[in-house]
């Protein structure tokens, strides 16, 4: 895959040297090109500030910020027809649909197991 939409929960594990931190981190290296929504940097903001660490802006650096210029209600409900999943999860899902054109043709990282099985019921490699 060329392209991977990178979940807030593999940036906080690599961030914070959870388990399989070392293996994320090879899989965003592999992947020339990462994408996420913006939301990404309020959730790793929200939480470098409750673990009390400095953030440092390079955590982020190397993603692409999707900003979807219309709503994505047909998406959300797709992701919703995949199954349940909550609110944030459900945003990056949609975005990541968005932007993929085609699921197939995108990555989808994440440690999260509900976001990762409706991940792949949409389509994407995960």
């Amino acid at each position: 895959m060329t392209v991977a939409y990178v979940d807030t929960s593999v940036l906080v594990a690599v961030s914070f040297n959870e388990e399989n931190s070392t293996a994320l981190a090879t899989r965003l290296g592999e992947s020339p090109r990462l994408v996420a929504s913006n939301l990404v940097e309020a959730e790793l903001r929200a939480v470098f500030a409750r673990e009390r660490c400095r953030f440092s802006p390079d955590v982020v650096a190397n993603i692409e910020w999707i900003l979807p210029d219309r709503r994505l209600s047909s998406e959300i409900a797709t992701v919703l027809e995949a199954g349940y999943v909550r609110g944030a999860d459900l945003w990056h899902l949609a975005t990541a649909l968005y932007a993929a054109g085609a699921p197939e043709d995108m990555a989808f990282i994440t440690c999260d197991d509900r976001q990762s099985r409706v991940a792949a019921a949409l389509g994407f490699t995960v």
